[in-house]
């Protein structure tokens, strides 16, 4: 009863309560009276309610159950309730089509998301969670991310105006009302019945519904349902007052007159209702055409809103209508969206965009180049800041934007020449405005052009090499190196020392591993095939090798920072050993002594060094020094991680030796596919480089105990190849390599290079080269050479003497190259052998020991062995290493090499890059 005494006069409340008594009294409440009444309750509830009423009140009712389970953290009934929501909404699909998807309904979605976020991050309350509302959550955190992708942007729309959409809902729910108050009436037939007789909400209640809105979400179900009593009320008294009057009249006819006059009423509830919700849409029509007129009429006059979800969300405005534009004003709207940079739920989409249209303004305005400026500043680093995660790459659209804003920003910077920027440049010292005075502007443009070349690799490394999709990236390199070299052009006439050489360092690194082949056909001799070619090739600048020249000299001269100048020396000399030019890339590495300190780098740095060591290597093997190739690639190739070491994919590891944090920062140092170096290629030159060496050591040390490995790996496929049960032909490049060097053991170079050259190799390796031929022609002439010492090596003591002419033949070589091979050969003591030079004939000489003298050399063998272990064990008790360890076995300190690799006194003995300069060993020199 305390409802009906809130609001109404005392009049009213005495008809009620007269009506309240009169009614149970009548005379005549028989049987069939009771019955009659019934009948008449039957009629006033069969009201007619439309199809988008009652699924929508299924809706309401549904999301009431589930905002209740949210309250109490009941996880499995939301996810019942969620459940049965999608199917009572798909139920109403055709519903939904004409009228829209209803604004509590995307409510609902976004809330429910927000909170299933919530819990998700409280690990601590995940903990205290029952198994029912554990499994219940993620199941339901997966089924409401997946539904709320086909309404994202009504999410979205919410979420960036949550107050629009909440007066919605409320609006909605007061027109549906009458449909709703059904079930709540305390009243019955009459509350039912009349509620769709409410008249055109006036002002009043409307100004008091949008103050109610405004206290918040929270208050909203209260203030609606308040709303609804009221005039549930006011209607209540009407029916009353006409139920008494109507009784007072007569007994018998009291019944029919309220019966008639009840179906009188049904039937305007019902035309009103119809009427009432085709008003809204005219309301809001004539709401739009006055706009904020009403609402200006007077100090305290109610503001209009606009009802219904905007299918086109507004752009915010970025001043007030009449604010004078001007530098002071923009500047402080920009420092106004700069303070939502990096906050919790900013729309970093949305901020470039009002940047975008604050860079308009300026512009339409004619505030002047300086703000104009700062503004693009702004926008390119909200561009790099829109993928918060470093290990994340840049969208496509977003990379597009990125380089035309900064090519726009290189525009202005190029026609204005009055403008200075720099970081050291206090944010208080700026000038911005349009004066006599030139613009000064904070910011630096060459950190951002660093950061969109750094962007670039990123796209690079994220991108299948595989795929039409990296081409067209890679296409986009074209761009990236016209706005450095237009950068280079600015910073040669504004920048300091420092810019320019951080500038040159950024155009080198996109040089020095390109071969230049139009220099190449131009040092050959040879023109375009086309006139096209030939003027196009006239056109052309500079070759890059003159580039190269020129940048890095002046970082050599002009740099303070060692990373920079190391890091010009290896592009350097990468770049020498690509084009062949294998004298110059030697003497910069052993003048630079990089090799000394280069573990002291950080790891892009020593993946530089690797790759640079490994084309000086191939270079040396396409030059025909083949001692050099191997010693320059033993230290990557012996090592077994080419792959890791040369920064060109990850080994898989177990987790104790690199946890998911490392894993993710050596993916990030990945050289991208179109810098690769081919892996099968650098293992086959090293192979080879090993067979051509190792063959006639082994030949000639047959006997020697205290023979040495020069290549552990080729030996490993020399086993592998040996224990191979059944011997077919060769398939692979490494079963190549061990067939050609067990041929080569024979004598036999025409087999050996039947397996070296031939149209399977040549095809995965050597036309590769860009030299094809010729190295092809060098090989041929190492394999002749090689197999005739390995020849002499293995059959001298068959021999008491044999011709060079023979040799010559067998071998297919002049017998000038027999001569100096043998020549060498004596000299070095390799051969026990002299030449008879009228009869061109090698005489052997018997060198045999005799047993007592073999005993003897094995005698001294083990106590040479027997003293080592000694000087090891005495060194390890005393505490001495640097003695021990740095001396061979031979007992003779071992000199420091560059990238050579102590072999124990074996093949490479004191020799190698040493400091001093390149020391050749004249008694193992090329044969």
């Amino acid at each position: 009863m305390s409802r009906f005494f809130a609001t109404g006069s005392d009049s009213e409340s005495e008809e009620s309560s007269s009506a309240d008594e009169i009614t149970p009294k009548a005379p005549g409440t028989n049987f069939k009276q009771s019955l009659l009444l019934s009948d008449d309750e039957e009629d006033t509830k069969r009201v007619v309610r439309s199809a988008k009423d009652k699924r929508f009140e299924e809706l309401t009712n549904l999301i009431k159950t589930i905002r209740n389970a949210m309250k109490i953290r009941d996880m499995a009934k939301c996810l019942e309730e969620f459940e049965q929501l999608c199917r009572a909404f798909l139920k109403s699909k055709n519903i939904v089509d004409k009228e829209g998807v209803p604004s509590f309904y995307i409510r609902l979605l976004a809330d429910l998301e927000d909170y299933l976020n919530q819990l998700w991050e409280d690990k601590e309350g995940k903990k205290k969670m029952n198994k029912n509302n554990a499994k219940a959550l993620s199941t339901l955190r997966q089924k409401i991310r997946k539904y709320n992708r086909d309404y994202e942007t009504e999410v979205a729309a919410y979420k960036e105006n949550p107050q629009e959409s909440a007066d919605e809902e409320e609006e909605k729910e007061q027109g549906d009302s009458g449909s709703s108050s059904d079930s709540d009436g305390e009243e019955g037939d009459e509350v039912s019945a009349t509620s769709f007789l409410k008249k055109k909400p006036e002002p009043a209640p409307e100004a008091n519904k949008f103050l109610k809105s405004a206290k918040g979400s929270g208050d909203e179900s209260s203030s609606s349902d308040d709303d609804e009593d009221g005039e549930d009320w006011g209607s209540d008294t009407v029916d009353s007052g006409s139920e008494s009057s109507d009784d007072g009249e007569g007994k018998g006819a009291s019944l029919a007159l309220v019966f008639l006059k009840k179906t009188q009423e049904s039937e305007k509830s019902s035309e009103k209702k119809v009427s009432k919700k085709k008003k809204p849409k005219k309301k809001e029509r004539l709401e739009e055409e006055e706009g904020g007129e009403e609402g200006e009429e007077g100090e305290g006059g109610w503001e209009k809103v606009k009802g219904g979800a905007p299918l086109v969300k507004e752009k915010p405005k970025m001043f007030a209508k009449g604010t004078e534009i001007n530098t002071v004003v923009v500047l402080k709207k920009l420092n106004e969206i700069l303070q939502a940079r990096g906050k919790k739920g900013t729309d970093r989409a949305a901020q470039i965009e009002l940047l975008h249209a604050l860079a308009n303004i300026s512009a339409e305005n004619n505030l002047g180049i300086g703000i104009l400026v700062k503004i693009k500043f702004n926008i390119i680093a909200s561009l790099y800041d829109y993928n918060p995660n470093l290990a994340a790459f840049m969208k496509a659209d977003m990379w597009k934007k990125c380089l035309e804003c900064i090519d726009e920003l290189l525009d202005i910077l190029f026609e204005n020449n009055n403008i200075f920027i720099g970081e050291n440049i206090a944010e208080d010292s700026e000038s911005l405005s349009i004066s006599d005075q030139p613009f000064r502007v904070r910011g630096c443009v060459l950190t951002l052009v660093e950061r969109m070349d750094e962007e670039f690799t990123k796209i690079m490394q994220n991108t299948d090499p595989h795929s039409q999709e990296y081409v067209d990236n890679l296409k986009d390199e074209g761009h990236v190196c016209g706005i450095i070299d237009r950068l280079l052009d600015y910073l040669e006439n504004k920048g300091s020392t420092e810019e320019i050489c951080r500038i040159y360092l950024r155009r080198i690194m996109h040089t020095y591993y390109k071969f230049d082949y139009k220099a190449h056909r131009r040092s050959l001799g040879l023109q375009g095939e086309s006139k096209s070619e030939q003027d196009q090739e006239e056109s052309e600048g500079e070759d890059s090798a003159v580039i190269m020249d020129r940048l890095c000299k002046f970082i050599y001269a002009k740099d303070r920072t060692d990373r920079i100048r190391t890091c010009a020396i290896l592009c350097h000399i990468y770049h020498h050993a690509l084009h062949s030019r294998w004298y110059q890339a030697r003497d910069l590495m052993l003048m630079s002594h990089l090799q000394d300190n280069i573990q002291h780098a950080d790891p892009p740095v020593q993946i530089l060094y690797n790759r640079t060591m490994v084309q000086l290597g191939i270079c040396a093997f396409r030059q025909g020094m083949i001692k050099d190739a191997h010693n320059a690639l033993l230290d990557i190739q012996s090592s077994g991680r080419a792959k890791e070491l040369l920064g060109q994919g990850l080994l898989m590891r177990n987790m104790q030796e690199r946890n998911a944090e490392q894993e993710k920062i050596e993916k990030r140092r990945q050289v991208p596919f179109h810098m690769h170096i081919n892996l099968e290629l650098l293992e086959c030159v090293y192979l080879v480089s090993a067979m051509l060496l190792e063959i006639p050591y082994m030949a000639a040390h047959e006997f020697d105990a205290r023979r040495r490995m020069i290549s552990k790996q080729f030996h490993h496929q020399l086993r592998v190849g040996e224990r191979q049960p059944l011997l077919g032909p060769p398939e692979s490049m490494r079963e190549h390599v061990v067939a050609a060097s067990k041929a080569m053991k024979m004598g036999d170079w025409r087999t050996c290079h039947s397996f070296i050259i031939n149209e399977k190799m040549n095809s995965k390796v050597w036309d590769l080269f860009p030299e094809t031929q010729r190295v092809r022609e060098m090989l041929v002439r190492k394999i002749q050479e090689e197999s005739l010492r390995t020849y002499l090596f293995t059959y001298s003591s068959v021999y008491d003497s044999i011709s060079m002419a023979t040799l010559s033949e067998m071998f297919e070589l002049e017998i000038p190259m027999v001569h100096s091979i043998i020549s060498k050969m004596i000299i070095n003591e390799e051969l026990m052998a002299s030449l008879d030079q009228p009869t061109q004939t090698v005489v052997m000489h018997r060198t045999e020991p005799t047993s007592l003298q073999n005993m003897a050399l094995q005698l001294a063998e083990k106590l040479g062995s027997l003293v080592e272990n000694n000087e090891r064990v005495f060194d390890l008790k005393q505490g001495v290493y640097g003695g021990y360890f740095n001396r061979d076995q031979k007992g003779g300190y071992q000199q420091k090499g560059g990238y050579q690799r102590d072999q124990k006194g074996g093949y490479q003995n004191k020799q190698g890059y040493n400091r001093g300069g390149y020391n050749r060993n004249h008694n193992q020199s090329n044969y």
